[in-house]
C-alpha cells in the first residue's frame, strides 16, 4: 500500500501538532517496512523538521520512504485546497492508496482514501483564545474533513467527543491515538 502522509506541521517546532505528526509518522515508518510512505512537505520558509540523523536515516536506510519538499506559502495552499478545493495531492506527489492530513490543509484526492488528524477542536470551543486567521482556515479544512474523510484520528476520549459534537462525526469513523514520545 502508498500512503501519503502530509508532515508539514512538524516545521513548527515543539507545538502539540507538529510533534504529534513527527512522533507517529517516526512510529510508523520505524515498525512498518511493508508499506511506502510518500511524505509530503510543504512550506515557504520553514524547514524540513527531522533531526538531521532522522532525516538522513529516512532517506538512506528506508527504501520505502520518500520526501517530497514544496516552497508554497500556507495561505496558498489554503486557497488551493480549503477554499478552492482543488488540484488533488496525487499531482504533487504520485498515486497513493491513503493520504493522512494534520491540522491545516486539507487537499482533495482523485482515487485515494483519506484520514485526517484532529489534534482538538479549539477554534470552535474557545474561538476569542484564537487568532481569526486560523479559526477560518481550521473551519474550512474541517468542513472538508465532515465531507471526506473516510477516518479521523484525535488524541484523546475528550477530543473524540468534541468531534462527534461539533462536526457531527460518526463515533466508529473516528480513532483515538494517544500522543507518544
Amino acid at each position: 500500500m502508498k500512503i501519503g502522509i502530509d508532515i508539514s506541521q512538524i516545521a513548527y517546532r515543539e507545538t502539540g501538532v507538529g510533534e504529534y505528526v513527527k512522533n507517529l509518522v517516526s512510529a510508523l515508518i520505524e515498525y512498518d517496512r511493508k508499506n511506502e510512505y510518500i511524505l509530503f512537505f510543504s512550506s515557504l520558509r520553514k524547514n524540513f523538521q527531522f533531526s538531521p540523523a532522522q532525516r538522513d536515516n529516512f532517506q538512506s536506510n528506508y527504501k520505502n520512504i520518500k520526501v517530497k519538499k514544496f516552497r508554497f506559502p500556507p495561505t496558498f495552499l489554503d486557497l488551493l485546497w480549503n477554499r478552492l478545493h482543488i488540484f488533488p495531492i496525487e499531482w504533487f506527489i504520485g498515486d497513493i492508496d491513503l493520504f493522512i492530513t494534520s491540522d491545516w490543509l486539507e487537499p482533495p484526492t482523485k482515487k485515494a482514501k483519506k484520514a485526517t488528524i484532529i489534534y482538538d477542536m479549539i477554534v470552535y470551543k474557545y474561538p476569542r483564545e484564537t487568532d481569526s486567521k486560523i479559526i477560518a482556515t481550521q473551519k474550512r479544512k474541517l468542513k472538508w474533513v465532515k465531507k471526506e474523510s473516510d477516518i479521523v484520528f484525535c488524541i484523546s476520549k475528550s477530543t473524540k467527543r468534541d468531534i462527534e459534537e461539533i462536526l457531527g462525526i460518526e463515533d466508529d469513523k473516528i480513532r483515538v491515538i494517544y500522543p507518544g514520545a
